[in-house]
C-alpha cells in the first residue's frame, strides 16, 4: 500500500465512523481524491463496506444485573427464629434491569447486557422486560440459572433479610462486552453495575475512557464495593447510598457536614459528578459545577416498598442529564421518581412515563 493508503487505513481503524469529508480534511486532501483513495482500498479488500449506525445502536447501555425478585410481607410483628405468616409477590429486578426500564418507560432507547440462565425465571424477566429494553445482547448460558432475589420485609415496607443467588454474573466478562463494540461506541452512556466481576468494570471504564463515552457506575450493596476499579477516572457519574460511600472512604458518614465533606474525596477520585442518597434524609450532591449541596427528599404519602427506589431515583437523574437539564432539576427528578416508586407495590412504576414525571415535577 502506498503511504495515502497506510494512512488512511490507520485513520478508520481509530474511528470507523468517521465521515468522508473529516477524514479528508485529516489528510489534507480533497474529497473526490478521498472517495477514489477508498474505492481502490475497497477493490483490494483492505476495507469491506464501511460503518452505518443503526438505530439500536445508539442507545443508552445498562450492563448488570437482570433477576427475579421475590417479595415476602411479614404479617404482624417480626418473629426471628420460627416461622411468620407471610403474604407474597414475585416482580421483576435486578439494579441494570431496573434502571433499564424506567429509561425506556421514559421514552430513552435503551439496551441492556446482562447473563441469565435459559430458564422459566429469563423468560419472565424477557416477557416483563422487553417492551421497554432491547434484550438482543443478553448472553443465556445452559448451565446456570437466572439470578434471583429474595426479600423479606415488615408490615412497614422496610427490609429485614434479603438473600441473592448471582453466580450467574460472575460468567459476565469482558469477553462477552467485546462482541458488542459498535453498541458500547455509540451509546449516549453506559450505566454498569457493581453486580459485575471487578475486571469487566475495569474493562467498561477504560473502555469509556478510550471512546469518550459518558460512563455511570451505580453499585450494588456495601459488600460489592470491592467489585469497584482502583480509582473512578473515567466516571461521569457516580451514585451510591451512605453505607457503599462508607465503604469507599473507609468512614463513617452521619452528619450533613460529613457528607458535604464526602463528595469532594469521591470527586478526587476522578469521578465528575457524585451523588450519595441518604433515604428520607435526601441526597447530598456535587459536580464540577455544583458545589456540595444537599437535597430534602419528597415527603412520601405511604411507603408501599422500598426496593426499586434507589434504581428509580438514578434513573431519573441519568434521563434529566441526557435531556440537558440543569443538575439540580435532574436531582428534582430523580427525588420525584424516587418518592413515586416508594408509594408503590411495583419495583418499577408501571405508570411512568416522561409526560408523566414532568407532570409530577410541575405539580
Amino acid at each position: 500500500m502506498t503511504d495515502r493508503e497506510q494512512a488512511l487505513i490507520r485513520l478508520i481503524r481509530s474511528n470507523p465512523f468517521m465521515s468522508q469529508q473529516e477524514m479528508a480534511e485529516k489528510l489534507d486532501m480533497s474529497r473526490p481524491a478521498l472517495a477514489n483513495l477508498i474505492s481502490g482500498l475497497v477493490k483490494q479488500r483492505k476495507i469491506i463496506g464501511r460503518a452505518y449506525i443503526l438505530p439500536e445502536e445508539n442507545s443508552i447501555v445498562c450492563i448488570g444485573g437482570a433477576n427475579i425478585d421475590r417479595k415476602f410481607h411479614i404479617r404482624g410483628p417480626v418473629q426471628f427464629g420460627t416461622s411468620n405468616p407471610v403474604s407474597s409477590m414475585q416482580s421483576i429486578g435486578g439494579v441494570a434491569r431496573n434502571i433499564a426500564e424506567n429509561l425506556g418507560r421514559l421514552n430513552n432507547r435503551v439496551s441492556l447486557i446482562t447473563t441469565a440462565g435459559k430458564d422459566t425465571d429469563w423468560q419472565a424477566i424477557a416477557t416483563a422486560s422487553e417492551a421497554f429494553i432491547n434484550l438482543k445482547e443478553v448472553e443465556l448460558l445452559q448451565d446456570f440459572s437466572t439470578g434471583s432475589y429474595s426479600a423479606v420485609m415488615d408490615e412497614s415496607g422496610e427490609l429485614i433479610l434479603a438473600t441473592a443467588n448471582m453466580d450467574v454474573y460472575e460468567e459476565l466478562k469482558p469477553i462477552i462486552l467485546m462482541k458488542h463494540d459498535v453498541l458500547l461506541s455509540t451509546a449516549p452512556c453506559i450505566i454498569v453495575d457493581l453486580n459485575c466481576p471487578k475486571e469487566t468494570v475495569e474493562y467498561v471504564q477504560q473502555f469509556a475512557i478510550a471512546r469518550n463515552v459518558p460512563l455511570v457506575i451505580v453499585p450494588v450493596s456495601s459488600p460489592k464495593m470491592d467489585r469497584l476499579p482502583d480509582n473512578l477516572h473515567g466516571v461521569t457519574w457516580f451514585i451510591c447510598n451512605t453505607d457503599e460511600a462508607e465503604t469507599l472512604l473507609h468512614k463513617q458518614i452521619q452528619t450533613a457536614a460529613d457528607y458535604l465533606k464526602a463528595l469532594p474525596e469521591i470527586m478526587q477520585l476522578g469521578a465528575e459528578n457524585v451523588i450519595i442518597t441518604a433515604g428520607a434524609n435526601g441526597v447530598y450532591v456535587a459536580s464540577k459545577n455544583l458545589k456540595p449541596t444537599h437535597f430534602n427528599a419528597k415527603a412520601v404519602e405511604e411507603i408501599k416498598d422500598v426496593t426499586g427506589s434507589g434504581d428509580a431515583f438514578v434513573s431519573a437523574v441519568i434521563h434529566g442529564w441526557i435531556a440537558n437539564m440543569p443538575i439540580d432539576q435532574a436531582v428534582e427528578a430523580g427525588l420525584m421518581n424516587a418518592k413515586r416508586t416508594l408509594e408503590s407495590p411495583f419495583t418499577v412504576r408501571p405508570e411512568l412515563t416522561e409526560d408523566l414525571l414532568k407532570k409530577e415535577l410541575e405539580d
